[in-house]
Formats: C-alpha cells, sequence, structure tokens
C-alpha cells in the first residue's frame, strides 16, 4: 500500500474524523429543512525537502468553535475590516481532541503562522483559505489551526489528526475550507 493511502485509512479510522464526518452529515442535511450550519474540513499534502508529494487527504472535518461564532455576531455588530483575515494557518504537536469551545491550538510547533491565499471554494457558499508551512526541525505534527492574526487572535478551527512526521526542509500545504449551508 502506497504512504498516502496508508496515511489516509489510517487518519480516517479515528474516533474523532468519524466524528466530524457524522457532523457534516447532520448540518447538510439540516439545511434541507431551513436550518444556517457551518462546518470546516482540512485536508493536506506533505512536501518532503527531497521532493517527494505525499497526498494526506482529508485530514478532518469538525464544526467551527464557539470562539468563531461569538466573533461573527460581533462582527454585525461592529463591522470592523478584520471578518475577512481569517487566512492564517498554524501547526502544532498537541493531541487532545478538538472542542467547540477551543480558542487555541494545544502545543504550538515554534514554526511563523503561514499567510493563506483566500478563494471561494467548488460553490459560492464555501471560503478556501491555503497555506504551506515549512518546517526547520524534525516533528510530528498532529493539529492545524486557522487563526485572524499571525501571532494571535481568533481561532476559527482546530483540527487534530494522525501525526505527520517532518524533518527540517519538509512542508505541509493546508487546505481549509468553510462551507455555509441552509436552505
Amino acid at each position: 500500500m502506497n504512504q498516502s493511502l496508508k496515511y489516509q485509512l489510517s487518519n480516517k479510522l479515528r474516533g474523532s474524523w468519524i466524528t466530524g464526518w457524522l457532523a457534516k452529515q447532520f448540518v447538510d442535511n439540516s439545511s434541507r429543512i431551513g436550518y444556517v450550519g457551518a462546518y470546516g474540513e482540512l485536508s493536506a499534502v506533505l512536501k518532503r525537502k527531497d521532493g517527494t508529494i505525499v497526498d494526506l487527504g482529508m485530514l478532518g472535518r469538525k464544526l467551527v468553535t464557539d470562539a468563531f461564532l461569538a466573533f461573527v455576531v460581533d462582527q454585525f455588530q461592529t463591522e470592523t475590516s478584520v471578518f475577512g483575515d481569517f487566512k492564517y494557518h498554524d501547526s502544532g504537536v498537541g493531541t487532545t481532541a478538538e472542542n467547540a469551545s477551543d480558542t487555541d491550538i494545544e502545543t504550538t510547533d515554534g514554526e511563523s503562522r503561514a499567510t493563506g491565499t483566500q478563494t471561494e471554494g467548488a460553490t459560492s457558499n464555501i471560503y478556501k483559505s491555503v497555506a504551506t508551512i515549512s518546517y526547520t526541525s524534525t516533528k510530528a505534527i498532529t493539529e492545524h489551526g486557522l487563526f485572524n492574526d499571525a501571532s494571535a487572535g481568533t481561532l476559527m478551527d482546530r483540527t487534530v489528526f494522525s501525526a505527520v512526521n517532518v524533518v527540517s526542509g519538509d512542508s505541509i500545504q493546508f487546505t481549509y475550507q468553510l462551507t455555509l449551508s441552509g436552505s
């Protein structure tokens, strides 16, 4: 079995990946009867320093954080320009399961946050941000967060996944998509 398929299978067998898939189904089905929902999806590609590419596939699906939902309500009231700043990708080595009450990643990996390129996803109700984080030492990356600031800010989404082992010179291209659904 090739490295990409082996990783994707082991990651999809985690309990939090399965509950994230169930949450996506719930949001999609609820929107058909008039409810509005939002969920995030994180996928990634590992780029080894020797040029090898490993497609890690879908790392996880989760609902957005409570902090992000409160931020959205606040933005409707204050109309500041920071609403469009959710493009800062961070990764870490924490392993505690995601929770809607998360306000930060658990354990930073020490690398700088990467600024994502923001686009519309496959449909007009999908926000997409793509960024590449380069690594300067050996570590096992197990979490990702999307923020609205390069060093602090509000956490939109945190995803925990099976370890991706990197060495100095490797990078991971993260693709985060936020789907807003309603009828």
